[in-house]
C-alpha cells in the first residue's frame, strides 16, 4: 500500500506549483497565530522532538517514518515523506506538498510538522475543537506511534513515585464512549472524588463542564479526566435513578507498586505477594513483607497484571528469591547484548509459585523466566503478552518526556520473549473442572506429568501454543483457581518437587 501511494504522489509532483512553499520559512513572524495556534511556539516543540529522536536508536528506522506517523490523526490522512518532498494526501486529494528539509535541520522539520497538522486540522472537525496543548500532545502521541507502536508522549514527569506508590491525579473513573459518543463508566476508584461523589459503574456522562461529551475530543476528555493538575469536573450524569448533576475535583490517587496479603497456618503460612508495577517501590514493599515472615513456607509470587520497563528494579525482585544469577539480557541492536545480574544475596528460601498471564509484560515476563530458568519456582497461568521492552526516556524542556520501547530483553540464558512470550508450567485453561484439576495432581504425583520446555524450544510456533493454552476470560474465576492451584502445589512438596524437576 506504501509503495503504491509513493507511486501516486510521485505522478503528481507537478502540482507542486499550486501547493509548494519554497521560502526558507513556512511561515512569516508577523503572523505568529494562524488558525488559533502559535505556529513558531509550536514548530520549536516539533522540532525539539525530531532532534531527540535523531539521537535514539530505533530500529535503524529513519526519522521521515515519523512524519509519516502523523497519518495516525485521521484515517483519511496519507504522508510520503521523501528525500525530495513531502506530501499530504486527504483521501485522493493533494493538500499538502512541501520540500524536503535539510538533514538534521530540526526547524524545518517542526515547521513542516505544523505546517502539515494545519491541513488535517482545517478538515478533522475534531482536531479543529482541541485546544494548543491538546493538538500538540496527539501530534506528539502520532509522530510517536509511527516509530514505535508503544511509544508515548508523557505530558509531565512531575507525577512521581511516592513510598506509597504511584501517584495518579483524577476524578477515578474508567470508562468508554458509546456509540452516541456519551462516555460509559465501568469502573470507579475507591476513595476517589468520583466514588465519594457517588458515581456508580454504568452511570452515562452526557455533559463535562457544560459541553456535551460528544462534542468533547478525545484527548480533551482523557484530560478533563486525568489531567496532571487538580481542577473542578462538573458533569451530568445519566443513572438508573435519572438525571444527577455532580462535581468532583481531580485529585491524589495512590496505587500501590505491590500488594501483600499474609495466610497464617501451622506450617508457617503463605505470603500472596500481588505485583501491580515492577518498580524500586515494589522491591521495597516485597523485601519488607518478606523480612516480617522469614519462616513462611511458601510465597505465591502474582505477576498476572504486573508491568515495567526498569531492569534494575526487576534484577532486585527477583534477586529477593534467586540471589545473584542473571535475570535478563538487553537488546539494543544484533551486535550488543548486556547482561543484567541480580548484585544482591537471596533474602529467603520458601518455595515459590509465580502466577502469569497475558497481561504480564515487560520486564515483569523476564522475572518469571528467570524463576524458571533458575528452577527456583513454578510457573503457572497462561503465556505472558511476549512485550518485553526497555524503555529509552527522553525528557523535554517542557517537564515532558518521550519513551520509546526499543530495547528487546531475553531471558537471562539467551531466549527471546519480545513477541513471543513465556509460557508456564501448569496451564491453568486446562484444569478449570475439579475433576480436569484432580487428574492433574493425580499425574504428577505418580510421576506421569510431562511438560516439553516451549520457552527453550526455538522452533516452536508460540501461537499454536497459545491456542493450547488460552486466556481466562473472567477475572473472578482466574482467580479464585490461581489461588487454589498455587495453594496446592505450595502445601505438597512432592508435587512442588516434581513440577520444579519436569522430564521432557
Amino acid at each position: 500500500m506504501k509503495n503504491f501511494f509513493r507511486i501516486f504522489v510521485a505522478g503528481f509532483v507537478w502540482l507542486s506549483v499550486a501547493t509548494s512553499v519554497f521560502a526558507d520559512n513556512l511561515f512569516f513572524e508577523d503572523q505568529p497565530i494562524q488558525n488559533g495556534i502559535n505556529v513558531f511556539n509550536m514548530s520549536r516543540g516539533f522540532a525539539e522532538i525530531y532532534e531527540k529522536l535523531a539521537g535514539v536508536k530505533w530500529g535503524g528506522k529513519d526519522i521521515r517514518v515519523a512524519i509519516e506517523g502523523l497519518e495516525n490523526l485521521h484515517s483519511k490522512a496519507h504522508i510520503a515523506a521523501t528525500d525530495e518532498r513531502v506530501v499530504l494526501v486527504w483521501g485522493d486529494t493533494i493538500v499538502g506538498n512541501y520540500p524536503a528539509p535539510e538533514p538534521r535541520d530540526w526547524n524545518a522539520y517542526g515547521e513542516i510538522t505544523t505546517a502539515l497538522v494545519l491541513k488535517i486540522r482545517e478538515r478533522d472537525a475534531s482536531l479543529a475543537k482541541a485546544t494548543e496543548s491538546d493538538i500538540y500532545r496527539a501530534v506528539v502521541d502520532a509522530l510517536m506511534r509511527g516509530i514505535d507502536e508503544n511509544g508515548r508522549y508523557i505530558l509531565s514527569t512531575d507525577d512521581s513515585i511516592t513510598n506509597d506508590g504511584r501517584i495518579l491525579t483524577s476524578v477515578g473513573i474508567e470508562g468508554a464512549r458509546d456509540e452516541r459518543g456519551n462516555f460509559r463508566v465501568l469502573g470507579v476508584y475507591k476513595g476517589s472524588p468520583a466514588d465519594s461523589a457517588g458515581v456508580r459503574d454504568g452511570d452515562l456522562i452526557g455533559e463535562i463542564n457544560g459541553t456535551l461529551v460528544s462534542d468533547i475530543s478525545d484527548s480533551a476528555l482523557a484530560s478533563m479526566m486525568s489531567g496532571f493538575n487538580s481542577g473542578t469536573v462538573k458533569m451530568t450524569l445519566l443513572t438508573p435513578s435519572g438525571q444527577r448533576r455532580v462535581v468532583v475535583r481531580r485529585a491524589t490517587i495512590v496505587i500501590a507498586d505491590a500488594d501483600i496479603v499474609f495466610m497464617d497456618d501451622a506450617n508457617g503460612g503463605i505470603l500472596d505477594i500481588i505485583v501491580n508495577k515492577i518498580s524500586d517501590n515494589a522491591v521495597d514493599i516485597v523485601k519488607e513483607a518478606l523480612n516480617k515472615h522469614p519462616n513462611v513456607a511458601g510465597v505465591i509470587l502474582d505477576l498476572r497484571v504486573a508491568d515495567g520497563d526498569d531492569e534494575r528494579a526487576a534484577a532486585k525482585l527477583a534477586g529477593l528469591f534467586i540471589g545473584q544469577k542473571p535475570i535478563m539480557r538487553i537488546v539494543e541492536n544484533k551486535l550488543d547484548e548486556i547482561e543484567v545480574v541480580s548484585a544482591d544475596n537471596a533474602v529467603t528460601g520458601a518455595h515459590v509459585v509465580v502466577v502469569v498471564s497475558n497481561m504480564t509484560r515487560g520486564t515483569a515476563e523476564a522475572v518469571a523466566s528467570a524463576f524458571y530458568e533458575n528452577g527456583r519456582g513454578v510457573l503457572i497461568g497462561t503465556p505472558t503478552a511476549g512485550t518485553a521492552r526497555i524503555a529509552s526516556k527522553l525528557m523535554l524542556s517542557d517537564g515532558g518526556a518521550l519513551e520509546l520501547l526499543n530495547k528487546s530483553v531475553k531471558t537471562g540464558q539467551g531466549h527471546v520473549i519480545d513477541r513471543r512470550g513465556v509460557f508456564p508450567v501448569v496451564c491453568l485453561s486446562n484444569i478449570r473442572t475439579g475433576a480436569q484439576q484432580s487428574a492433574f495432581f493425580i499425574n504428577v504425583v505418580n510421576g506421569d506429568f510431562r511438560f516439553h520446555n516451549y520457552n527453550a524450544d526455538k522452533e516452536v510456533d508460540a501461537e499454536s501454543v497459545r491456542r493450547g493454552c488460552p486466556v481466562i476470560t473472567n477475572g473472578e474465576d482466574e482467580d479464585l483457581l490461581a489461588m487454589a492451584i498455587a495453594v496446592q502445589i505450595l502445601t505438597d512438596s512432592k508435587v512442588y518437587s516434581r513440577l520444579l524437576n519436569y522430564e521432557e
